[in-house]
């Protein structure tokens, strides 16, 4: 049996969160859950908006299942974590709570596929693909200064340990999946050292998968090609900036971030989460489209080998949405979001 931390998070997260449990539940999948805190509530009546407890809970667990979370715009916010790690006394403080989640738990590679499904308005068809992107360093873990009053400064950091085992991870990931081809988005014209080392690093490792295809774009053209025939890529994989608004660019040609499921994968954890956000407007309403949270459930069925219940999940959903009786409004239905998981209860 595998135990799995819940986290609600804020807004729609504990609706669609719910959904997805329960659809997890009736799947037959041997997994309990084990509820955390984690958000605007937690700050609220624990002071943090992430207990130490949670991240204790999921390395435990080994497995967390995590909805949207709020973080505030701009300002000196930042979250600070002290605790003993490993014997010693570890203090750390992160710009946001998915930062946060991600370094404390060594979630070195993020895992976004990209697909479309029946009934899900898109101005493309065929897509099916996935991105790697790098997770631990880059300008997007926000080491950052301010110079003078006037000036503001970032550090873009690669390295050649972290670049390698997210580049493995993904090489591995298309290998077992039957996938054929791996291209690396970079912006090494320009930023020579440190796309270069990226670049380089990928092709290294990429020669350890001779039956894999790999090739490369620069970053710009790649957001070109992706609007232009997205379904001629297979698997893509970024640096952590460019995946993180690459992975949501992929996401608007199959029908926006609501229908994106997503994975942090890390050595000891794994984390799967939606993408979207915490949508406060209409949080309580049960008119949220659990869908990108569903879909991340199925990959965490996946991922602990509950193949089959997976499988049967995903078939059940994409019935539902071919069908169009029973969805959410922006999905063109009348159903709400518990209306939705119950009738991809029923089809299970």
């Amino acid at each position: 049996m595998n135990k799995v931390t819940v986290v609600h998070g804020d807004g729609i997260g504990p609706e669609v969160v719910g959904a997805t449990c329960a659809i997890i539940k009736a799947s037959g999948a041997k997994v309990e859950f084990e509820e955390a805190l984690v958000g605007l509530r937690a700050e609220k009546e624990f002071g943090t908006p992430l207990p130490v407890s949670v991240l204790e809970s999921i390395e435990r667990n080994k497995l967390a299942l995590k909805g949207p979370t709020q973080t505030p715009f701009g300002g000196n916010y930042r979250i600070n974590i002290e605790r003993m790690k490993d014997g010693k006394e570890s203090r750390a403080d992160y710009p946001s709570i998915a930062i946060a989640l991600r370094k404390e738990l060594k979630l070195f590679v993020n895992v976004r596929p990209i697909k479309n499904y029946p009934g899900v308005s898109s101005r493309y068809q065929n897509v099916d693909l996935v991105i790697f992107r790098e997770n631990s360093e880059d300008l997007y873990v926000g080491n950052e200064r301010m110079v003078d009053e006037n000036t503001a400064e970032a550090i873009k950091r690669i390295t050649r340990g972290a670049t390698e085992r997210c580049a493995r991870y993904g090489f591995e990931y298309l290998k077992k999946t039957g996938r054929r081809k791996m291209t690396i988005g970079h912006k090494a014209n320009v930023m020579k050292m440190t796309d270069g080392l990226f670049l380089k690093v990928g092709q290294d490792v990429a020669k350890d998968f001779p039956d894999i295809i790999c090739d490369s774009r620069v970053i710009d053209a790649l957001c070109m090609e992706l609007v232009i025939k997205p379904e001629s890529f297979d698997g893509l994989l970024l640096a952590n900036l460019f995946g993180d608004i690459v992975s949501d660019l992929a996401a608007g040609l199959v029908g926006g971030l609501g229908v994106a499921p997503g994975a942090n994968i890390g050595p000891d954890c794994a984390m799967f989460e939606a993408v979207h956000g915490t949508a406060p407007d209409i949080a309580g309403k049960d008119i949220a489209n659990p869908m990108a949270m569903i879909l991340s459930g199925v990959l965490m069925l996946r991922h602990i080998g509950e193949n089959d219940a997976a499988n049967r999940i995903d078939a059940a959903m994409t019935a539902v949405l071919a069908e169009k009786k029973q969805v959410t409004r922006d999905l063109g239905g009348t159903a709400g979001t518990k209306g939705f998981a119950e009738a991809i209860i029923a089809k299970l």
